[in-house]
């Protein structure tokens, strides 16, 4: 097995030193350099820990040899493509954090913003959090296995007020939803 450590750690733009101040007990930044190149072997103690650290489940943090991994090979800026000195492994937005469950809206038919095939990945939170959520597409349950979607314009913990995404439809009041799932990612075949 290989580990990601390097490879995460790079993706959530944090240094030896960060993930060494993140550990339960602290560590030093050597060590996890030594941890992630394989000088040193990553037991399930260390798994733990700088898995705790990185914010990620353990197992995320190793992977099999035999499949190769999707990389970053490139970023694009302002002035185009550049290359990155050393390609690092692609790891998935869900695997990098695993602090709140993830629920995924598949979108059949155009509406609004989004395309028919697109996958709306979205982050469940308490309904208590409306008001941090403003401004945000998102999802919420309703009575009987429904939903309603749609951007949060108004909000409280026992009502809940969205626009739906496509125009000319009526504002939508959600009262007392059991938890509201924010939009974070959109994946789109090209």
């Amino acid at each position: 097995m290989i580990n990601r450590i390097r490879d995460i750690r790079a993706q959530k733009g944090m240094t030896l030193a960060d993930v060494a101040l993140a550990c339960d007990p602290q560590t030093t930044a050597q060590t996890i350099g030594r941890l992630e190149t394989g000088m040193r072997n990553l037991s399930l103690v260390w798994m733990n820990r700088i898995a705790a650290a990185l914010g990620v489940e353990p197992e995320t943090l190793l992977r099999s040899e035999g499949a190769e991994p999707a990389r970053i090979v490139a970023t694009l800026g302002g002035k185009g493509p550049e290359a990155l000195r050393t390609p690092i492994e692609a790891v998935l937005p869900h695997s990098l954090a695993a602090d709140t469950p993830w629920l995924v809206l598949a979108v059949e038919a155009s509406c609004g913003e989004y395309r028919a095939g697109d996958q709306v990945w979205l982050r469940q939170y308490p309904a208590a959090e409306a008001a941090r959520l403003m401004n945000r597409d998102v999802l919420a349950p309703r009575p009987g296995g429904h939903f309603s979607f749609g951007r949060l314009i108004e909000g409280s913990e026992d009502t809940i007020v969205l626009l739906p995404p496509t125009s000319g439809q009526d504002r939508v009041s959600v009262e007392h939803p059991a938890w509201l799932a924010v939009a974070e990612m959109l994946v789109r075949k090209l």
